[in-house]
């Protein structure tokens, strides 16, 4: 990438080198008529025309974006063969003209030369390897000429000359140390020293010619380290940091020259193969090479006498000829990882139909979603909860997406999706103005839930805005809400690994106004003691993937234990979810779970559905 740019720079001076070569040249054609040494000025000037085509057509054969890196090298090393060729002409030209000072061209020559040199060093100053040989072939033979006159003002223009010369060098040099600096610090990350998100986007872009040009395939490898916010929170981000650049070390170490290799921000990174010939062991080969890398990161690493081990998810991705942007094959990586994550992390997945498939419907969720934010397709279900005597206590409002196109999405696979964009907070506000309009018309007809739960969004609790719109919806809508009732607001343990102090400070923001708080899925993810015990919480919410394993294995039932105990000990009410058969009902009542929720009672229900069997109201 850094050699295309400044191949790209270099490229541009050619033509303005052609053309401050031609057009001066022809004054010394003319000085060649006028003083009768045409014939070498014309030869001269004959060579000089060669070299300008042979250069124009370095020019024109240069495309960055076809060319790969062994045709760039080639290309490099015709455009050195140029610049030292038109440049040395320059000397040639004085060599032949000094001699003459009876017609006192040699002060032509001298100035020329000068001129030439101080061309050299402006326009060729983004590569050392050509500037320094062009200026001293320039250079040296002036200030041996000055020193073969053999007077003393001779010797003096010599050492002067020589003065010069270094003053040129030393500029380009530093100059063209600060660009390296400026460039350097542009496209690389300040912690590991390796690329930044910049340099790859950047070095994506001519990808695809590349590879539609010369028939070859690339695989991209997206790492994820799996539970590094752990490292950072337990040991300190100082830790953290020194963890991340020594797995860059690894990375970098084990790849070698064979892939681009850069930190995409956080404790995630990215390769890049070099172009390789498209063969059947093309992705068993990218799955080997992952495999390997895993095994690399894996290793155990020591730093101030802590022993730690660390593992990560890997998704591969082989792009041939592709169509997309770069945002678009990135989360299709991504995915890939993710679902290495899904799977119980460690891992690698390689990207393949099935996952395109679902890029595919990522992508047209994505578009639609910015549509449907006017409400006409999104409708919120409610799903009852019940009490260990199976009598009715609440429900949780659910919010579904019917569309003509995908169906009828669950808010699983949209909200994260919302949560990426940012359109969560439209669409969270959207549920939030609606399930409180419902509630408030429940009540007015005395038809009371004691708990009405509403998922929340973590982007909508750390957006500042959301404080003030629920007091005003609060106080719009429950004025004169029922002592007992409560509006819950579900949270996931993705709250866990926000600002803290952040968070709990809108958490008691938001309990002033009446609102109480519930941990869903826990369990799961960054759940620990002290969070329970410094977040103003009321109630958990046992993940149902440890409900649906309770009789299938003894660790999950363990696990339910633990947490109901946990939970208990903390005074916090305990939601079981995801309850579908009357032995996990049975198991849990006699842990002492006080409220129970899943298809064991009933699905998640429209509203007027809901109304008619639960509240007794005629729609």
């Amino acid at each position: 990438m850094k050699q295309q740019k400044y191949y790209a720079f270099l490229q541009k001076q050619i033509v303005l080198m052609i053309g401050l070569s031609l057009i001066p040249g022809l004054v010394y054609v003319f000085f060649g008529w006028v003083f009768d040494i045409l014939l070498p000025a014309l030869l001269w000037y004959l060579f000089l025309i060669i070299v300008s085509l042979y250069g124009f057509y370095v020019y024109k054969v240069f495309d960055s974006q076809k060319m790969n890196e062994i045709q760039l090298k080639r290309w490099y090393q015709h455009l050195t063969l140029f610049m030292y060729i038109i440049f040395s002409s320059w000397a040639i030209i004085f060599v032949l003209n000094i001699q003459h000072d009876e017609y006192n061209l040699h002060y032509i020559a001298i100035f020329t030369e000068l001129g030439a040199s101080v061309v050299a060093s402006a326009l060729l100053v983004s590569d050392k390897r050509l500037f320094v040989p062009i200026l001293l072939t320039l250079m040296l033979p002036l200030s041996l000429y000055f020193f073969l006159i053999g007077a003393w003002y001779g010797y003096v223009l010599a050492v002067f000359s020589l003065i010069f010369v270094g003053v040129l060098l030393y500029a380009a040099y530093n100059t063209h140390k600060l660009i390296e600096e400026n460039y350097y610090h542009a496209q690389h990350d300040i912690l590991t020293g390796l690329y930044n998100r910049r340099y790859f986007m950047e070095y994506m872009e001519p990808l695809n010619e590349r590879l539609k040009e010369h028939n070859k395939v690339v695989f991209l490898y997206l790492i994820d380290l799996d539970h590094f916010k752990t490292i950072n929170d337990s040991l300190g981000h100082e830790v953290g940091d020194r963890l991340l650049i020594e797995v860059s070390h690894r990375i970098q170490s084990y790849c070698k020259d064979t892939h681009m290799v850069a930190r995409l921000g956080g404790d995630e990174f990215i390769l890049v193969s070099k172009d390789l010939n498209i063969t059947e062991s093309s992705e068993h080969e990218a799955y080997r090479f992952a495999n390997e890398l895993l095994a690399v990161i894996r290793e155990v690493y020591i730093l101030d006498k802590h022993h730690l081990h660390i593992s990560a998810s890997i998704g591969v991705h082989q792009l041939k000829d592709f169509s997309t942007d770069t945002g678009n094959f990135i989360k299709e990586v991504d995915i890939a990882m993710y679902e290495a994550k899904s799977k119980g992390r460690d891992g690698v997945i390689l990207f393949n139909k099935d996952l395109s498939a679902k890029v595919e419907r990522h992508l047209q969720i994505e578009q639609k979603l910015y549509n449907t934010l006017n409400g006409n397709n999104l409708n919120v279900f409610y799903q009852p909860q019940f009490d260990k005597n199976k009598n009715i206590v609440g429900c949780e409002a659910l919010v579904r997406w019917s569309d003509e196109d995908l169906g009828i999405l669950a808010p699983d696979e949209f909200i994260p999706i919302a949560e990426n964009t940012g359109l969560i907070l439209e669409l969270g506000s959207y549920v939030l103005h609606e399930t409180l309009k419902v509630l408030h018309q429940w009540n007015e007809k005395g038809k009371f839930l004691n708990t009405f739960s509403i998922n929340i969004s973590i982007r909508q609790l750390l957006y500042e805005p959301f404080i003030e719109e629920v007091e005003v919806l609060y106080q719009y809508y429950f004025s004169k809400i029922k002592e007992n009732q409560t509006i819950m607001f579900e949270i996931t343990e993705h709250v866990f690994a926000e600002d803290m102090s952040r968070v709990i400070d809108t958490m008691k923001r938001l309990k002033k106004i009446g609102i109480t708080f519930s941990i869903d899925d826990f369990g799961t993810g960054y759940s620990s003691l002290s969070y329970l015990q410094e977040l103003p919480i009321d109630e958990v919410k046992i993940d149902k993937s440890f409900i649906a394993e309770m009789h299938e294995s003894s660790n999950s039932e363990n696990m339910i234990s633990t947490i109901i105990s946990i939970a208990k000990n903390f005074n916090l009410q305990i939601v079981a979810e995801g309850v579908e058969t009357e032995e996990q009902f049975i198991t849990l009542k006699k842990y002492e779970c006080d409220i129970f929720q899943g298809f064991y009672f009933d699905e998640a229900l429209p509203q007027h559905s809901f109304e008619k069997k639960y509240l007794g109201l005629n729609v």
